[in-house]
Parts: C-alpha cells; structure tokens; sequence
C-alpha cells in the first residue's frame, strides 16, 4: 500500500473511531465557552486603552484609534494608587495567614479527630452556609463599634483567623479524610501527640488544598469591596478595591482611567493564577468529595 494510501487509511479510521465526533463537538463548545468569557476581559483592556467618547459608541471599536497609553500612568497618579496597594497588602496577606491557621486546625479536628458530636456540630457549621452574609453584616458592625475597631483594619482581619470561611473548612476536611488513616497511627505509635501530627504529617502532603485555599482567600481579600466600604472611613486607608470607586462621581465618570486602573489590578491576579494553576487544579481535584 502507498503511502499516500495508508495516511488516507490511518485518517478513516481515526474518523470512524467511537466518540471522536462528540469529543471535538466537546472541545468546540468548551473553546466557545472560554472566548465567551474573555469578552469582559477583552473589553476591560480595549476600554483602558481609548479615549472616553470611543468607549461607548455603537458598534462598538475594539481596537482604540489611537491608542491611549497615557491612560495607564494617569490612573495610577489621580488616586494614590501605590498606598492603597500596599493597605491592599497589609490586609490580604494576614487574611491568608489566618484562614490557612483556623481553617486547616478545625478541618483537622473534624477530619481526623474522633470525639462526641462532632458530625452533628459539623452538619449545623454547613448549615451557616446557607446563611447570608449581609444579614449578619449589621450586628457584625455594631460588635466592631462597640469594641471601638472601626475605621481599622481588624475587623476586617481578625474574623479570618477564627474560621470564619466555613467553605474553606469543609474543602479542607473533605482533602484530610482522604488520606490514610494509617498516617497518624504509625506516628501516634511512635510517640507523636496531635498536634505533631497535624504539623508535621498532615500539613506536608497537604500543600495541593492548602494552595487553593491560599488562592481563594487571597482574592476574596483582594477584591472585597463591601467590608472595606463598610469599616474604613479615613481615604488614607482604602483598599484598591474601594479607591476604584474613586473614578465614579455624581456628575461625571473616568471610564478610561477606571478601565486602565482595574486593569492594573487584575494582572497580579492573573500572574499568581498562571503560576499556581497546576497546583490549584491538582488540590481542588484531590479534595473529593468522600464523605
């Protein structure tokens, strides 16, 4: 047979192979979907390069004429871009700190601990999460106020590191069951206590899920605007997060500074994702769901 007969051979076969029609109609539709959900990202980056008057016209231009660069050092000048960076910084990183401490602690206690009630105090802990957050947001406030924390930034770091993310517990919990038993005998036989186990056991092989609660929990930090709004008072203390809404007035708006600004703030996130995100997707798909 030619070679050009079996390449036609090899192509038939491929082509009458069971499935191979639904997988490319999987993946049209997967690379459908994900350009799709670059849209908002394109927009975001063609809008923080324009002009205001080109931002809006209809149809839309998605290549800025010109492009507008000085959009980008002008954003970073008209608000003290730089401060509310590192307040950004001095929020975000003992957010993480704490959750991984609290959350990991009590998703241990629950995973690979053995006393009474601990499934029924699980189940209502689960229960919270059905539970809104802006309904206990007012009776939060007046517990900061009456303690005399707002307009600082402990009430907005001090709850992380009291479990208060019930989500990353159960995420936790659900990597820590999976894992051998005979781990924390073999170590309780050769004389360690819990807490050794936890630290110097558990926490190793852990790092996958432990990833990908620092992940999560560094970008709720990162992009929380709500209790940001809510505690910090004096400007000098915003958040990136809040100084965005800077840009936005009653009488006028500066879309292209906005649009360059929020830019900005997305590429670390995106850098960190880029980075991590074997680790991420190898700690969420590790965590199971074995009950």
């Amino acid at each position: 047979m030619s070679a050009a007969g079996e390449g036609s051979f090899r192509e038939l076969i491929v082509e009458r192979r069971p499935g191979a029609g639904k997988r490319r109609t999987a993946l049209l539709v997967c690379i459908t979907i994900s350009l799709l959900m670059m849209l908002p990202l394109a927009w975001l980056v063609r809008s923080s390069m324009m002009e205001m008057g080109q931002i809006f016209i209809f149809p839309p231009e998605w290549i800025p004429q010109p492009f507008r660069l000085q959009n980008y050092p002008e954003a970073l000048t008209v608000i003290p871009f730089f401060q509310y960076f590192i307040n950004s910084l001095l929020i975000l990183i003992p957010t993480v700190v704490g959750t991984l401490v609290s959350c990991s602690l009590a998703a241990y206690g629950f995973a690979r601990l053995r006393w009474p009630g601990r499934d029924a105090i699980f189940g209502i802990l689960m229960t919270t999460l059905m539970l809104p957050y802006i309904i206990t947001l007012l009776p939060t406030f007046l517990l900061w106020a009456q303690l005399g924390f707002i307009d600082t930034y402990v009430p907005l770091i001090v709850p992380h590191w009291l479990g208060f993310q019930v989500f990353f517990i159960f995420l936790l919990r659900q990597f820590f069951k999976n894992l051998p038993m005979e781990l924390d005998e073999a170590a309780e036989i050769d004389g360690a206590n819990p807490l050794q186990v936890f630290w110097f056991v558990i926490l190793p092989i852990s790092r996958p899920a432990l990833l990908v609660v620092a992940i999560l929990s560094g970008l709720n930090a990162w992009n929380d605007f709500l209790d940001p709004l809510v505690y910090i008072n004096s400007s000098d203390k915003y958040t990136l997060a809040l100084g965005l809404s800077q840009f936005t007035g009653l009488y006028t708006s500066q879309w292209n500074l906005l649009m360059a600004a929020s830019t900005v703030i997305i590429v670390p996130v995106l850098i960190v994702f880029f980075l991590t995100q074997r680790y991420f997707i190898e700690g969420v798909t590790m965590s199971g769901l074995k009950g």
